[in-house]
């Protein structure tokens, strides 16, 4: 008899050895890949031949496959947790082929007709979602709509800062600011362009990011800029005037509080330019000076040092003062038809902004703005 505490160990080569279950996971999704590549070789070739709908029809039989086109559904409740990447912009279709051959849907049309009966399947968010195996698809979407994301989503405002976007990162993430201030020291690694000199300022896209655990400060940033670079090229910026567009965007941005006044802000700012007039920008003024637009003196706009100083250099400033979004950059590359000059906001309350053709009317526009502000303490 063998001693039971003294018999050799099975090595995992041995077939009665028990097979680790996340071997069995990955066997189960490399056999899902491949039938769905054997699936896709085999319609194109029996379609040719004509004899198409008897071997479909009889897919698994011949060939041991699961067709993933198949209405099939598991029963569930479902198995081991997994998790599973939706990406942005993915259809229901796509999350389905995600689902399918991560093992958690049993077929692509059985969740796509799932999808297309949850109303509230339009709040799928990107992520990573933690999932379940072998779940039927009715459940499948459900938990997607909860959006129990394994990623963390961080939100940066249009017209945030440089500094400012690296405060918000570092409460979302948990990364150290050390980090973010490495990283940005080398604006070229990070993707922008020469033409920007050493600044990162106006190229980190404002949106919604998934971080993802292991992501890093650099990459964080990267794909910021990468966004931005996206935009512009899809919006057919030459790239020689990427960062004049930026700049001009970054004065819309922190000028305009509505969206319909943003194009004409964009139009006085061209003329003043075709004038060759100072800019005369308090929020240009404000972001070299490090201050607050609310706190600036006279001193401060009497300031020829300040490189951003809009009422002591003419043109525009050396760079963007914020990073903005896609509403001002379209403002910019389609300025309002028009002949303004000037443009103040005369209620602080709701933003209300006038323009102005030439000084006497803007003084006008400005005597309403002292006004509300004594009537409003």
């Amino acid at each position: 008899m063998t001693d039971l505490f003294t018999a050799p160990p099975r090595s995992p080569a041995d077939p009665a050895f028990p097979e680790p279950r996340s071997s069995r996971r990955s066997q189960r999704r490399r056999r899902r890949k491949r039938g769905r590549s054997l699936v896709v070789l085999l319609v194109a070739l029996v379609l040719v031949g004509g004899a198409g709908y008897a071997v479909w029809s009889n897919l698994e039989s011949l060939t041991g496959l699961t067709n993933p086109l198949e209405s099939k559904d598991y029963p569930g409740p479902g198995g081991d947790q997994i998790d599973v990447e939706i990406p942005e912009g993915a259809t229901g279709t796509a999350m389905g082929e995600a689902l399918y051959d991560a093992g958690v849907v049993a077929s692509v049309s059985a969740f796509t007709k799932a999808f297309e009966e949850n109303p509230d399947s339009v709040l799928i968010r990107p992520g990573t979602h933690t999932m379940l195996e072998e779940m039927p698809a009715r459940d499948a979407v459900a938990l997607l709509v909860k959006n129990d994301t394994v990623d963390l989503q961080l939100t940066i405002p249009e017209g945030y800062t440089a500094d400012q976007i690296v405060e918000r990162a570092v409460q979302v993430t948990g990364l150290p600011a050390k980090d973010f201030r490495a990283a940005l020291k080398d604006p070229a690694e990070l993707g922008v362009p020469k033409q920007a000199g050493d600044k990162v300022e106006g190229w980190l896209y404002p949106d919604t990011y998934m971080v993802k655990p292991d992501d890093t400060a650099a990459e964080l940033l990267t794909r910021m800029v990468d966004r931005t670079r996206s935009l512009l090229q899809r919006k057919n910026v030459p790239a020689e005037q990427w960062e004049s567009v930026l700049i001009k965007a970054s004065l819309v941005e922190r000028e305009g509080r509505h969206a319909e006044d943003k194009p004409k802000i964009a139009r006085a700012i061209e003329n003043r330019l075709d004038d060759k007039t100072v800019l005369e920008i308090d929020a240009s003024v404000a972001y070299g000076a490090g201050k607050p637009g609310t706190e600036l003196t006279r001193a401060d706009l009497d300031d020829p040092k300040n490189r951003y100083n809009t009422y002591e250099h003419t043109g525009l400033p050396p760079g963007p003062i914020a990073n903005p979004g896609e509403v001002s950059i379209d403002a910019v590359l389609n300025p309002a038809p028009g002949d303004w000059k000037f443009w103040v906001t005369v209620n602080l309350e709701t933003g209300e902004t006038k323009f102005a053709e030439n000084f006497e009317e803007h003084q006008r526009n400005v005597e309403e703005l002292r006004e509300w502000q004594a009537a409003n303490g």
